[in-house]
């Protein structure tokens, strides 16, 4: 919400808020987009906290060393997080922003793996007569699906953090076309309408760049779409595997849905925002997929 309203420089000062250290700024000075940057500054300091006491938890209670580590690893993630957010403020740069952004992302999926790991139901995974070579087939989906929404991820906060406004503002075509017209007089063009719009120029690389993101959404869609098909057909006795894939092309539809819904209602925040977290919903039931495949997995060759 902070990016999509444009209001990650509404407290310009950091660690401090306007000068205050940060839980004790005023509640009554939370106002306008102080507002949305405050908070996400405390929901980030309350979300370092909890990831301590995690790892914490885990070097205390968990007998696996690898378990123990990413315990370790989250809190490193979550320490770098902090630092990329307040280098944001003073440093001013965009690559910052992006960096801050995917990194989030990760952080999510790592904090989902280890909820995986330490639940019953993970110790109760179990091949079931399950095809071997089939299930590392629908294993493969699951890695590549995931590692392309990351990617998706990190193309959306590209465009977020580079660009001011929407590189092309019609769906699903482009800039009236189905392959958009880059050369320079087209994009002079293009320019010379987005000025009399009161919008920023674009160029080449930033059309080129939403071409892409909407080109991997088909992709993650049809990926999406197959790992559900390969589990219901291949592994339908994992029930907990396949509600999952269901719920993934569910998602995606709806993903797919906020993306076009971002460009008509040109980037509204709240719609955005909500295209960013379905986004991150399908990262965590890429990491969910793939855990639940790899331990079936492990169990069977152990």
């Amino acid at each position: 919400m902070v990016t999509s309203k444009g209001v990650g420089l509404a407290v310009p000062d950091w660690p401090t808020t306007f000068g205050y250290n940060m839980f004790l700024f005023p509640v009554s000075k939370w106002i306008g987009g102080v507002l949305f940057e405050h908070t996400h500054r405390l929901i980030a300091s309350t979300v370092g906290f909890l990831t301590v006491i995690l790892a914490v938890w885990l070097w205390r209670i968990e007998d696996r060393p690898a378990v123990k580590t990413l315990g370790l690893v989250a809190v490193a993630a979550v320490i770098l997080q902090g630092i990329l957010g307040g280098l944001r403020v003073t440093m001013l740069k965009d690559q910052i922003g992006i960096f801050h952004a995917c990194l989030a992302q990760a952080f999510l999926g790592l904090i989902v793996l280890i909820a995986i790991v330490t639940t019953e139901f993970w110790y109760s995974l179990a091949p079931a007569g399950l095809d071997p070579g089939k299930f590392g087939r629908i294993k493969t989906i699951a890695i590549a699906t995931t590692i392309a929404i990351y990617a998706q991820l990190g193309l959306g906060a590209t465009m977020r953090h580079q660009h001011k406004d929407l590189a092309i503002l019609d769906f699903p075509t482009a800039n009236g076309a189905w392959i958009p017209d880059t050369s320079a007089a087209a994009l002079a063009k293009i320019n010379t309408w987005r000025d009399a719009r009161a919008l920023s120029d674009v160029d080449a690389f930033q059309i080129w760049l939403q071409m892409t993101h909407r080109f991997l959404a088909v992709l993650i869609g049809i990926a999406v779409i197959v790992f559900c098909v390969r589990v219901v057909r291949d592994a339908s006795r994992m029930t907990a595997l396949r509600r999952l894939s269901l719920l993934w092309v569910v998602l995606f539809s709806l993903q797919f849905t906020l993306g076009a819904w971002t460009i008509w209602s040109n980037k509204a925040a709240d719609v955005a925002t909500a295209h960013v977290a379905v986004g991150a919903i399908m990262l965590s039931f890429g990491v969910g997929a793939w855990a639940i495949c790899a331990r079936i997995l492990q169990t069977r060759n152990l």
